[in-house]
């Protein structure tokens, strides 16, 4: 490991408790590193906004950091067991090879803020995929909403209930999906703050440029005190998590009809081929597998949150605790993306059966039809629901699920579906 960014004279280290000490650390720092030098492009050019350092060393820092960053993404340079983290390998290699302009890169700075920053623009960045995976989920749910709709039967409680449709099973996911967007346009928004420039929680005796590294960075607003800039670290992950979970919520849902929907006894839907895999001992087999991921990816997400959550008992200021959030936000964000990655192209391409679903809807789904007829007519409900119950069997008769749904006039249902209005929710959240 080269030299510790903290080596005092005389001090010896052990490899076993800096080996725990470094874990899987510098690993990790791979997924953040370009933001961490994007940060530091910011900072030095606030360091020679207010004079700290050159105009010739600032421009040689920022020259060096945008080859840092080249040789990073071509595998030139790698981030591995020769450095503590990220940080420490950006400062040795800018010392290495500028000598004390790279020493002077610090100033003002702390490894506090450093790994603050560049997760807070890896978040932002995820999230606006978050909200790109939602948007084409709703879109793609919205559009095959709209084609025409085909009987299926609706369950309470797993049990046939009443007739629904193909369109009413989309538009219900494309609402949700709406509200996913919105959820992670709104977290993108909480958590678009900057907090370079508060150091280890309690500021420096320089005159940062913080609105400068603002700007610069592309934050909507600074993270204006340095303590809460560190009480903010886990919470905004967390928040980040809960956004993606609540996506992966609605997937779960839809996984798991599409799970049931695929069965032999159903046979409702038919998944595309590449969705599916074969068993590796029953020739005769093709398994929703991908299916059966989505609905385990909300598990994986909320274990992270969990996780991250149980770490911030603590008190004020910076704890060594905090390190091991990386590991689970890493881990939990990657996981949800991917999943949610896979919806727009499934829901797109899923065909459904429509005998079979015609064949499961039965008379007695029509109950509830006659009832609320009854009820509209004078009847009082209770009677006309017991009334109804009596004769379910034979409820069916002369009606069709077609003409059910056309019935079903409150808003939102059948007949009225209001995609239009989701339609606008959705486009007015822009693109």
């Amino acid at each position: 490991m080269s030299q510790l960014l903290w080596q005092k004279a005389g001090v010896e280290t052990n490899a076993k408790i800096m080996q725990f000490l470094a874990g899987d650390d510098v690993v990790l720092d791979r997924e953040f590193f370009l933001h961490d030098i994007a940060a530091s492009k910011a900072h030095v050019e606030g360091l020679a906004n207010i004079g700290v350092v050159s105009g010739g060393e600032a421009a040689a820092l920022k020259r060096e950091l945008d080859v840092l960053a080249e040789d990073f993404r071509a595998g030139a340079f790698v981030l591995d067991e020769r450095y503590e983290d990220g940080h420490s390998a950006i400062e040795a290699r800018l010392t290495e090879r500028l000598g004390d302009a790279g020493r002077r890169v610090h100033t003002g700075r702390s490894r506090n803020d450093q790994i603050l920053v560049a997760t807070r623009l890896w978040l932002k960045e995820k999230l606006a995929e978050l909200e790109g995976y939602c948007r084409a989920i709703a879109q793609v749910a919205l559009e095959r909403a709209a084609q025409p709709a085909l009987p299926l039967p609706g369950y309470t409680h797993l049990q046939r209930a009443v007739v629904s449709s193909t369109a009413m099973w989309f538009a219900g996911f494309a609402e949700g999906f709406v509200d996913n967007t919105l959820r992670a346009r709104q977290t993108a928004a909480l958590i678009d703050a900057n907090p370079l420039g508060t150091a280890a929680g309690y500021g420096v005796n320089l005159k940062l440029d913080r609105e400068h590294t603002t700007a610069a960075l592309g934050f909507a607003r600074m993270q204006v005190s340095p303590i809460y800039a560190q009480l903010s670290r886990g919470k905004f992950e967390m928040a980040v998590l809960e956004a993606i979970a609540a996506a992966l919520l609605d997937t779960r849902r839809l996984a798991w009809d599409l799970s049931l929907f695929t069965t032999a006894e159903f046979d409702f839907v038919k998944l595309p081929a590449e969705y599916t895999t074969g068993s590796s001992i029953m020739p005769n087999k093709r398994n929703p597998d991908v299916v059966e991921l989505l609905r385990a990816s909300y598990a994986t997400v909320a274990a992270a949150r969990t996780e991250i959550e149980q770490l911030l008992s603590l008190p004020s200021g910076y704890q060594r605790d905090l390190q091991f959030t990386k590991g689970s936000l890493f881990h939990g964000v990657r996981q949800g993306l991917m999943a949610l990655a896979l919806v727009p192209d499934l829901l797109a391409r899923m065909q459904w059966n429509e005998g079979a679903m015609r064949a499961a809807i039965e008379p007695a789904m029509y109950a509830t039809d006659v009832a609320i007829e009854q009820a509209a007519a004078g009847v009082p409900f209770r009677d006309a629901y017991r009334a109804a119950a009596e004769a379910a069997a034979s409820a069916g008769a002369g009606r069709t699920p077609e003409g059910s749904l056309a019935a079903r006039v409150s808003p939102g249902a059948g007949y009225d579906l209001r995609l239009d209005a989701l339609q606008q929710r959705l486009d007015g959240l822009g693109g």
